[in-house]
Parts: C-alpha cells; structure tokens; sequence
C-alpha cells in the first residue's frame, strides 16, 4: 500500500474518506526463477487483493484486468513461463479515478500474492464447497462438492478421496468416488457424509473440521488440497 506512506495533503483527490492520502499509479514487478520441480506442471500466479483496477503481465505477455480492488484473482501463466532462465511479473494498479471510496482504502497490492503449481490432473481454483444442510449435537450431514480439472491431452480415470479431518488431525468420515474426465475438460464430484456426535462451533468453543481432497490419476497421486 504506497497510499499509507504519504504525505497527507488536504487538496489530494482522495478527499477526507480517503484519508487525504496520495493515490495515482503505481507498478510492481518480481523476478524470480522456477524450481525444477514445477516442470509439467500448471503454474498460476494469484493475488488476494490489489486495490484497484490492475493489469498482470508476464514475461511481457499481457494476463488481464481486474476491475474493481476487493477481490481475489488468479491468472495461468504456464504459456509464458521461461523454464530455465529469469521470469518477471508485472503488476499496473490505477488508482487514480478519486473519490473511490467511503473510507481509507489504500493504494496497490495490499494481501499476499501466490506462486502456485499443480500437477495437470488437480482440484481446480477455488474448486471445494462444503455445506452442513443438517446439523445436531447427535449427527451432521456434509454436503461436499469439489471441481475437479483435466488439463492433459488425454481422458483421465480419476479417483477423488474425501477425508472429514477434526482438529486433533483424525479423519471423521472418509468418502471415495471415481469418474472419467475428458481432456481439457472439468468434473463436479458431490459427496455426502455423517459425522456423529460432532463437536459444533461457537463464540466459546470455536471448533473447526477440514475437508481433505485427495485426486489420484489411475493408481498415482496427483492433488491434495485442503
């Protein structure tokens, strides 16, 4: 956030909701080089939150905008990847067009930004949903849906194992389905559970389960994902 570095000035666009702070345009760049272990694989770069209106490049090949500034992205990179030598990402944020907002909102990246690789079988972005549609002090129903991506030439056989983790690391309940998935291609696997007696969430005993996806191609272990 360049915006908290200052100077407060009263005759800035930002006006007093946005803390008299400078805005205007800012760039980010990083370099940075891949692991071996990241070839074949299916790269992406992902941002939480950059404020607002940015344009991501790589290795001068332009990703995309996203408009707006409270909001989690990710674009894939693969294409552009050099492998064996220096990459660089490039990040524009405009922030100009003020007042832009009812309060302080800063200026540029302001959560983390990821590196993220998969294998080319794996749960897709953002791709698990659970939902307790019945829940007691005696059982709950889980209710778990998880996309599930093939970005191979080739159709897939793919085994999706769901594990309901409790806090001490023990699996609740387990659940495995298998489905083919064409190439280039996505699957949504649904799966229901039961978990009896579960220790049910409050103010004053915050407890809290994981859902565990394990992705296998064939008889291989390509995903887990939390």
């Amino acid at each position: 956030d360049w915006s908290v570095e200052g100077p407060f000035v009263p005759t800035e666009p930002s006006g007093g909701a946005g803390g008299f702070a400078p805005t205007g345009i800012g760039w980010y760049r990083k370099h940075f080089r891949l692991p071996p272990a990241y070839q074949g694989r299916i790269v992406s770069i992902e941002l939480d939150g950059v404020y607002q209106n940015s344009e991501v490049w790589i290795n001068g090949q332009y990703l995309g905008k996203r408009p707006f500034g409270y909001i989690g992205f990710a674009y894939d990179v693969t294409p552009h990847l050099n492998t064996g030598g220096d990459n660089v990402i490039a990040v524009k944020v405009d922030n100009s067009l003020q007042p832009s907002s009812r309060w302080y909102s800063g200026s540029g990246i302001y959560r983390h930004t990821w590196l993220v690789a998969v294998n080319p079988v794996h749960v897709s972005h953002w791709g698990t949903f659970a939902a307790t549609p019945r829940v007691s002090k005696d059982a709950a129903t889980v209710q778990i849906k998880t996309r599930v991506r093939n970005e191979t030439a080739a159709a897939a056989t793919c085994t999706l194992t769901t594990a309901i983790v409790d806090r001490e690391g023990k699996n609740s309940r387990t659940a495995e389905v298998s489905q083919q998935i064409g190439p280039h291609a996505e699957y949504e696997f649904t799966q229901q559970m039961g978990v009896e007696k579960p220790n049910l969430w409050s103010v004053a005993t915050p407890y809290l389960y994981r859902v565990r996806s394990s992705v296998s191609a064939g008889p291989q272990l390509v995903d887990e994902y939390e």
